[in-house]
């Protein structure tokens, strides 16, 4: 399996701000050199395991906050722009994008941003968008897409808005039944609850104070819906606090936001924090005890899995997707160094497109990516019932993963040989950042290699990819 030295020096040299110390005097701490620590806070070294052990030591420090997982974030996000077309010609290699998200983060973010707005730019030509005639039309990134990058930068994880719910859930230091606590959080607000059959999902009625839910939704689902208008009534201040950190660019992306930030709340205050982290490694991760115990869908406990990011209390690191019938990620996140695309579906050879094969079962799938990184992947369907003749269901599928030296935590592992090489598929991210040359599933050939064409000769594909 590959493994990757810790380049860190963004988070070395921000931790040492933090403390208000000198290179020198941080060097003396950490019991080594000037010049070490200068190499180390430039990335020209990676991070020691005696300075990571000093951290610690010394200042209490997380060492899991010095993980790459921004770094990966931003690197396979620049190699799915580098993809693009307009980038044919001259395509830097992997290296020195790792270099550039490791000691110019905040250019690889423009980067991004600049490759989004031409993007938009070129698809709104391509459709003869009228907003282009406009004297007021600006190249802007679409509002979700922008609320969509501030989640996924955060790793998912919001932590006054987490903390805030666990203390809404836990009075007391103990949790109480969620569906209760919420029906008094709005009693208190003097909120009057209908369940009706023929409402929508939730609507919220506020010249007369009347907060109606679907009769027909799943148990999950109406407990979702409550807690979630809890957080709009009651949690105002804290989601106007945390969205003007975001500093978002429009008021659509704003509201999205909002709307985003209280379903956060209402899933941290199904799923608590410390008591939903201890009953997961209790139960070995087993999604449908979790969800059980809880209250909660299938998807609910697999999303809330891959938050557990808080400082000092981390659970196992997942990535989690959620995908429609087309291949659309419709749902996105990982802890992992595994990345999704920003655009377009998954990989194919991902065991998530056959879970609408088998409804109801859980497939697992032992997979391997380009960069050697091996995982045990879950997939499931999650139909979602119209709930009324002649309405249609909605039809999802998730997949839920962890990289392979985590796998003996989860119940799924049992029965899997993790050790040898042959159980591992191989899989990919996006055909144009894989590499892999003898993919039957692949669409398009890779960026970063040439190919040759033998018009006598005809293979999977129609073309060879050269070293």
């Amino acid at each position: 399996m590959a493994t990757q030295k810790l380049y860190a020096g963004v988070k070395l040299r921000e931790t040492r701000k933090r403390l208000g110390l000198t290179q020198k005097a941080f060097a003396a701490k950490l019991g080594v050199s000037l010049p070490y620590l200068n190499q180390m806070e430039n990335n020209n070294r990676p991070v020691s395991t005696g300075v990571v052990l000093a951290l610690a030591n010394e200042f209490g420090f997380d060492v899991t906050e010095l993980s790459t997982g921004d770094t990966e974030r931003l690197v396979s996000d620049m190699r799915e722009a580098l993809a693009d077309p307009v980038f044919a010609e001259g395509a830097p290699p992997l290296a020195d994008l790792r270099l550039a998200a490791s000691n110019a983060p905040a250019l690889a973010r423009a980067f991004l941003d600049l490759h989004r707005a031409y993007r938009q730019t070129h698809e709104r030509l391509a459709s003869l968008d009228e907003a282009l005639g406009r004297e007021d039309a600006r190249v802007a990134p679409s509002p979700w897409e922008e609320v969509r990058d501030f989640f996924h930068y955060c790793d998912n994880y919001i932590d006054a808005v987490d903390r805030a719910a666990e203390r809404f859930a836990c009075p007391g230091g103990r949790r109480a039944d969620p569906m209760e606590t919420a029906r008094a959080a709005l009693k208190a607000e003097g909120i009057t609850i209908e369940f009706r059959p023929d409402a929508e999902l939730r609507d919220y009625d506020a010249a007369h104070r009347v907060l109606t839910i679907a009769a027909q939704a799943s148990a999950p689902t109406q407990r979702f819906q409550l807690l979630h208008q809890v957080a709009l009534l009651t949690q105002g201040q804290l989601l106007d606090a945390t969205l003007d950190l975001a500093r978002f660019q429009s008021d659509e992306a704003r509201a999205i936001a909002r709307i985003g930030l209280a379903n956060y709340f209402a899933g941290a205050a199904l799923l608590p924090y410390r008591p939903f982290l201890q009953a997961a490694q209790e139960m070995r991760h087993d999604l449908e005890r979790l969800a059980y115990a809880f209250g909660a869908s299938i998807e609910q406990v697999a999303h809330r899995l891959s938050t557990l990011q808080r400082p000092g209390a981390k659970g196992i690191p997942f990535f989690f997707v959620r995908v429609d019938q087309a291949g659309t990620i419709t749902k996105r996140h990982s802890a992992t160094r595994l990345q999704f695309a920003r655009f377009g579906g998954a990989c194919p050879l991902w065991n998530m497109h056959r879970a609408f094969e088998t409804p109801g079962r859980f497939l697992r799938q032992l997979a391997e990516t380009p960069d050697g990184v091996r995982y045990l992947c879950l997939a499931r369907d999650v139909s979602k019932p119209g709930g009324a003749w002649g309405v249609p269901d909605r039809r999802f599928a998730i997949g839920l993963g962890c990289e392979v030296q985590h796998a003996e935590e989860l119940v799924y592992a049992d029965g899997l040989d993790l050790t040898r090489a042959a159980s591992f598929e191989p899989i990919g991210i996006s055909c144009r950042i894989c590499e892999r040359k003898n993919c039957h599933q692949r669409s398009v050939p890779p960026l970063e290699r040439r190919l040759r064409v033998d018009p006598d000769h005809r293979g999977v594909l129609p073309y060879e990819i050269a070293e």
